[in-house]
């Protein structure tokens, strides 16, 4: 069985997905065929700035039939350029069918990028925003949590859903976010032996219906892939089954029941139907 293939009756959805970055310029296209062909059905294109958020929602249009859909905001590495004509164009993005998901939001303390009072100021404008339209939000923490966790727990009661995307913390962050009846993204950050040893213990402590996968493509590229990319060094939807498979086997469960699991979780993180299988 191919990396690509995964369970013969599993099919995915990948919850974080980059694919406006520049590395999928050049075939986006067989991207999203190779993801077809390795069972994903639903990807969430990630909007990490205006300008990407825009291209986000032109690539869930340019491919229409390919099960994508995005999300609008702008990422705390961005948040300097977050000002009230941003904030105006995001309230625009976000009334738009294809733009499921407020965000990539949050506050990143480990590289501070963008100087923290903007990351905070940007991160309570965008909350008090997906409130107003009553969408979920997409969220990013790094070296941040106890200045993100009262922000987040202060809007959380006005949100339909949320999701800490990439979620690579410790036990009590992964707590507090089930505690606000978070979902929690797990990428191919588990498949790294070196990296990855606390989260994989942590893997079993997530409930069922709070699970979401993804691959946060091209970034973090599974370490253990049996075998070489496509592209070198880049990741793509298609590898979401080998981080299925890994999840799978640190829970105990059988593949093909957490893809179906995964799957439904993002149909109703995202408010929407699950599709006719009949």
């Amino acid at each position: 069985m191919s990396i690509q293939e995964g369970s013969p009756a599993a099919r995915w959805a990948d919850i974080g997905v980059n694919l406006g970055d520049r590395q999928f310029r050049d075939d986006a296209e067989a991207v999203l065929e190779r993801a077809r062909q390795a069972g994903v059905e639903l990807m969430l294109l990630t909007g990490t700035s205006v300008a990407e958020s825009r291209q986000a929602l032109a690539l869930c249009r340019d491919f229409p039939d390919r099960g994508l859909l995005a999300t609008a905001g702008v990422h705390p590495h961005n948040a300097r350029s977050f000002d009230d004509d941003a904030r105006a164009e995001l309230a625009g993005l976000l009334d738009q069918p294809e733009v499921a998901a407020a965000g990539e939001m949050g506050l990143d303390f480990n590289r501070d990028f963008s100087p923290r009072p903007d990351q905070e100021k940007a991160f309570e404008s965008q909350l008090a925003l997906a409130a107003e339209k009553q969408l979920p939000v997409f969220l990013h923490q790094r070296d941040a949590h106890p200045r993100f966790l009262p922000l987040l727990r202060a809007w959380r009661d006005r949100l339909p859903a949320a999701v800490v995307h990439c979620f690579t913390d410790q036990r009590r962050p992964l707590y507090d976010y089930l505690d606000l009846d978070c979902y929690i993204g797990i990428t191919g950050w588990v498949c790294d032996e070196r990296r990855g040893k606390e989260l994989a213990a942590l893997v079993p402590d997530i409930p069922a219906d709070r699970l979401l996968v993804e691959t946060d493509a091209p970034y973090l590229l599974p370490r253990d892939l049996p075998e070489t990319p496509a592209v070198k060094r880049r990741n793509e939807p298609c590898h979401l089954p080998w981080i299925g498979r890994r999840l799978a086997a640190l829970r105990g469960e059988d593949e093909a029941e957490l893809a179906a699991r995964t799957l439904a979780n993002t149909y109703r993180f995202l408010n929407l139907p699950a599709p006719d299988r009949d």
